[in-house]
């Protein structure tokens, strides 16, 4: 079995050992490595490249933001950020950034599990629900200082075949892959490769920002 490589990025000892606890516990996961801040953890990012990153946000000399963007912006890992509250401006930093999803730090074990499962398969956000009210949080207005993701143009949007606007909208919706397969009438291995194509042709990096885009683009998405 191939295990799922997580690098474990919280400044706090105690919590940090608890979520390696957890992660151990599954057969299926494997703790790469821990970082007690942001510099620390774009180093061991680079340094290890794990599949996903648990990321804390508020961390010393670096947040995880920031520590977020680095390690997406180089293609390092995927990145899961954990928050104390849903919602805040460090949530759509982060996820701005090109997190792939967030999980809150008193979620059950077998929540957190699941969650590292997902992200780290590509399917970015935890459930179609959240996505869904991160989205519309997301088109009514973008608190100060997020990093909106590049604004796609019409020309940018026009380079997606008909298939791949058709993913992108139902991406926007907040499908699952599974989803996207049942409703497009397609293999789901080939989704994964139409959303993969649709990250590259748009300069996006995180299917998140695929979803935001998409509710901002309107009808021309679909």
């Amino acid at each position: 079995m191939t295990r799922i490589r997580v690098l474990v990025a919280e400044d706090q000892a105690a919590v940090r050992q608890g979520l390696v606890l957890i992660l151990r516990s599954a057969p299926d996961i494997e703790v790469a490595g821990e970082a007690g801040d942001g510099e620390e953890a774009v180093r061991l990012a680079r340094e290890l490249r794990p599949d996903l990153v648990l990321m804390d946000l508020q961390m010393p000399r670096l947040d995880g933001v920031a520590a977020t963007g680095r390690i997406t912006g180089e293609g390092l890992a995927e990145v899961l950020v954990l928050t104390t509250f849903d919602f805040d401006e460090y949530v759509f930093g982060a996820l701005r950034a090109g997190a792939g999803g967030f999980l809150l730090k008193d979620s059950e074990a077998s929540a957190l599990l699941d969650a590292v499962r997902t992200v780290a398969a590509g399917e970015g956000l935890i459930a179609p629900s959240v996505t869904r009210r991160l989205i519309a949080e997301f088109a009514r207005s973008a608190p100060g200082g997020a990093q909106a993701p590049p604004a796609p143009g019409a020309a940018r949007l026009a380079s997606l075949t008909p298939r791949e606007r058709e993913v992108l909208a139902r991406i926007g919706e907040g499908l699952s892959n599974a989803e996207i397969a049942d409703r497009l009438h397609m293999a789901e291995a080939t989704v994964k490769t139409h959303v993969s194509r649709v990250l590259h042709k748009l300069g996006l990096r995180s299917r998140v920002q695929a979803a935001i885009l998409a509710q901002e683009s309107g009808p021309t998405a679909g």
